[in-house]
């Protein structure tokens, strides 16, 4: 403890904040790497005039909450008041479209990665570069806002993410970490900065609407991790802690994406690993040994924090699903006098799932809270089916809810580990879904046909990679890159709880498939004849 406050006090703690979908979440380290303080702030997005969006006031009110719980928490703890921070940086949920005029104003709502809103740019693009191009990254937003003509698109002045926007204002620094830009558009990984050739194209594609601007005019300056990112403004430092106890001058590392971050959580930056974050979308990252031999529509190529070529498998819906049936059973267990917390709840579903049977018992559900672009559907309808002659138990069917949250994952990784050839030693993992010990890791484990790998720190998640990546451009040494950092000093003798898939859980997965795949036509058309309330 005296140790601890001394590093608060010398103001030698690193601090890593990241905005998830659901929650905004603050941790700091000590020089061993461990959290001695966290804090937190749950949020949700919005649904308004056909856009998810998050307000921006929302953005500021949960970055200083989560910062002052945790700066209480120091206080607590250990007697002292966070005043001063040696390195810190930021991180968000990836891709979106936040345009900003020459004042710094927003021209639009910010326009979130679940928007499935622009096809037509993400195909046009695609054909144009030879390069798959996703409908949630900033490219296809800003395209699909010029193919649309919408006016605010001749006042642009800056284009970023969520966490280049909240790195901007806390520094006045334009930048962004190499693999947060990969969800902007295609990095060169030989230059770690965007594609030149494909920026020429795109800005010859529009050169006839007479814009004022080019787009190397608008995109945040690339960074790879390690290098300085500007530092705590006198204003920023009021932004994040209004009561005005923070003192400014802390070092910040390039503000990174979710992905890059929970890469980092996991160690898994080097070739031949690879990770997957499991919460409200759900994606799987493999860093590769060589390019692969074709553009796959369902596979994203973007880039480690320090710019290795990254395959990435991307999906929307994860968990939502799962978390509104824990509600639903919340609200029996209390009118049967259960005074269950959702911790509790939670834990208890999730074991029950474990007993469930490989296949399910023969029932199917569907988890889509909004558009996949994966299996091609512009919008969802969460739906749960069964033949007469199912097992309709709660063990089969909270299983076959933790499938669904992995299915539409494995019909993209199928494509990575089984057409493409790429070899992982191991898929590391974290985020909620594997929260209760072994449950989420055996089937993940089952749908990949890969062995797993649990650490005891993945429940920090995205806000502690996020804090090792400002660890990083602290301590490192002379030449260290970030893959050794993190394997000798971070992670060294940490291995994780292994997992190894079973026969009999793979078969019932692949069972589970054949009635998923198949069943997608009842999801299509349930989006074509069901309308949104």
């Amino acid at each position: 403890m005296d140790r601890i406050k001394q590093q608060i006090d010398e103001g030698t703690a690193v601090l890593g904040i990241e905005l998830g979908s659901t929650r905004i979440k603050a941790v700091l380290l000590d020089d061993t790497h461990a959290p001695i303080a966290t804090g937190s702030y749950e949020w949700e997005n919005r649904y308004e005039d056909g856009v998810w969006t998050y307000h921006m006031e929302d953005v500021w009110e949960g970055l200083q909450q989560s910062y002052r719980a945790l700066s209480q928490e120091v206080c607590t703890k250990y007697g002292t008041e966070l005043k001063r921070i040696g390195a810190m940086g930021f991180s968000a949920m990836m891709h979106g479209y936040l345009p900003l005029d020459a004042q710094g104003e927003l021209l639009v709502p910010f326009r979130t990665w679940r928007n499935t809103m622009t096809a037509q740019a993400a195909e046009e693009l695609t054909e144009l570069f030879q390069f798959n191009i996703p409908q949630r990254w900033s490219i296809a937003h800003l395209y699909q806002a010029v193919l649309n003509q919408e006016e605010h698109v001749e006042k642009l002045s800056y284009l970023t993410t969520l966490a280049g926007y909240v790195h901007w204002k806390l520094t006045g620094e334009k930048v962004l970490g190499v693999g947060e830009a990969s969800g902007m558009f295609p990095i060169d990984s030989r230059t770690a900065d965007y594609h030149a050739g494909m920026v020429q194209l795109f800005d010859q594609r529009i050169r006839e609407r007479g814009l004022p601007w080019k787009l190397a005019d608008l995109l945040p300056r690339v960074l790879r991790a390690g290098e300085p990112a500007g530092t705590l403004t006198e204003e920023g430092a009021k932004l994040l802690d209004p009561t005005g106890t923070l003192q400014a001058g802390s070092m910040l590392c390039p503000p990174e994406g979710d992905a890059g971050t929970g890469m980092t959580a996991t160690n898994s930056v080097a070739e031949r690993t690879g990770n997957v974050s499991a919460g409200t979308s759900i994606f799987a990252m493999a860093v590769l040994e060589k390019e692969l031999s074709q553009v796959h529509e369902e596979i994203d190529m973007v880039t480690t924090p320090s710019g290795k070529p990254v395959a990435m498998v991307h999906c929307n819906n994860c968990t939502n699903e799962i978390n509104a049936w824990a509600g639903i059973l919340q609200e029996a267990a209390v009118l049967l006098g259960g005074t269950e917390d959702k911790n509790t709840l939670f834990t208890r579903i999730f074991e029950a799932a474990g007993q469930g049977e490989p296949d399910c018992g023969g029932i199917l559900v569907y988890n889509y809270l909004s558009g996949e672009p994966v299996t091609g559907l512009e919008a969802g309808r969460p739906m749960a089916l069964r033949s007469p002659g199912s097992h309709f138990t709660l063990a089969n069917f909270m299983r076959a809810q933790l499938y669904s949250a992995c299915a539409t994952l494995k019909i993209g990784m199928d494509i990575l580990l089984e057409q493409e050839n790429v070899h992982l030693d191991c898929l590391n993992c974290h985020g909620g879904f594997f929260k209760t010990p072994l449950v989420g890791q055996k089937i993940m484990a089952a749908a990949m046909n890969t062995q797993t790998s649990v650490m005891e720190t993945a429940g920090e998640g995205g806000a502690w990679g996020c804090a090792l990546l400002a660890a990083y451009l602290y301590e490192k040494q002379e030449g260290q890159t970030l893959e050794e950092y993190l394997a000798q000093q971070v992670f060294c003798g940490s291995e994780g709880e292994k997992v190894m898939p079973q026969e009999q859980d793979v078969q019932g997965f692949r069972q589970f498939m054949e009635r998923y795949q198949a069943g997608l036509a009842v999801q299509r058309s349930a989006v074509e004849q069901i309308e949104e309330v």
